[in-house]
């Protein structure tokens, strides 16, 4: 009954994935990297704890009136693990000051069973052997964006597919996301960005709150709030056109002590990488009065 997609949480760098209509957004080739290890002090150990990276590129194509994107996942948590990959368009067009975009995305996602995994009740058929298997992926959202704000609506599991595992079924719920933020210029130097992060796939819903400075477009520092699950601070800094982020979720749920009453810790570390490319200029073109 638990939500199913990996959950990261520096996600206001992080919305490709689930939202294909953001691809091109920032009118930029931008390539992002997640790494995320959760629960550490949970298990004696550390083993099976949760361990997820992610990969994202996209750039705006001006022939094709938006933008392309891919994502690549890889996410591990006891003896499950699972790979993810797809490809996404959006078509952008100007509303206002800003720009709407529609966007679908498409490709696989792959589950398995790790081969040392050993059933402890071997009598029940409905436990997996080890094994994998694969499914087709699709996704649809809404985005809107301009210089100060961002909003979008989106879907991802649209087939919502089915994938055997051994005598087991591994289901594909359905997801879907709202997510927005808006940039505040307090005064030269100083900017606030509040956003939010909602998900649910009706089986596990949350919702992320958070308040972050940016100091001279140079070093930020925050705090979000994950409903009846964790306060995460975070700290990052900008070098030039790359963007170093790192978050520490503090649990404050049931899950806040682990192995021997040892206190729970989850890292993230964020890069990412923007640049806008020089446009090509036009040839100048010169004119004789001789050669018409």
């Amino acid at each position: 009954m638990a939500q199913q997609d990996p959950q990261f949480s520096q996600n206001m760098f992080n919305r490709l994935p689930i939202n294909a209509a953001v691809a091109g957004g920032n009118d930029a080739i931008c390539a992002t990297l997640l790494y995320r290890q959760q629960w550490l002090g949970f298990l004696p150990k550390n083993e099976g704890i949760p361990k997820t990276g992610l990969i994202s590129l996209d750039a705006p194509i001006k022939m094709l009136h938006g933008g392309l994107g891919l994502t690549i996942i890889n996410d591990k948590i006891g003896f499950e693990s699972g790979v993810g990959l797809k490809l996404a368009y959006a078509y952008r067009m100007n509303i206002g000051s800003g720009k709407l975009a529609l966007g679908v995305d498409a490709g696989i996602l792959q589950k398995g069973i790790n081969p040392t995994w050993v059933a402890v009740n071997m009598s029940d058929p409905n436990l997996p052997s080890s094994t994998s298997a694969i499914s087709p992926d699709f996704g649809f959202g809404a985005y809107y964006n301009n210089n100060n704000l961002y909003a979008g609506i989106s879907t991802t599991h649209l087939a919502e597919g089915a994938m055997k595992l051994g005598a087991a079924t591994y289901g594909i719920a359905r997801h879907y996301y709202i997510v927005g933020g808006y940039n505040y210029e307090l005064n030269p130097t100083w900017t606030l960005k509040p956003s939010f992060w909602a998900k649910t796939d009706f089986a596990s819903t949350q919702l992320d709150l958070n308040v972050t400075a940016l100091y001279n477009n140079l070093i930020w520092g925050g705090v979000s709030y994950r409903m009846k699950d964790a306060i995460v601070p975070m700290v990052g800094m900008n070098i030039g056109n790359l963007k170093v982020g790192y978050s520490y979720d503090y649990t404050t749920s049931n899950l806040k002590h682990g192995d021997a009453g040892k206190m729970v810790m989850t890292h993230e570390i964020m890069l990412g990488y923007c640049f806008k490319p020089n446009p090509t200029k036009p040839l100048p073109l010169n004119r004789n009065v001789r050669f018409l």
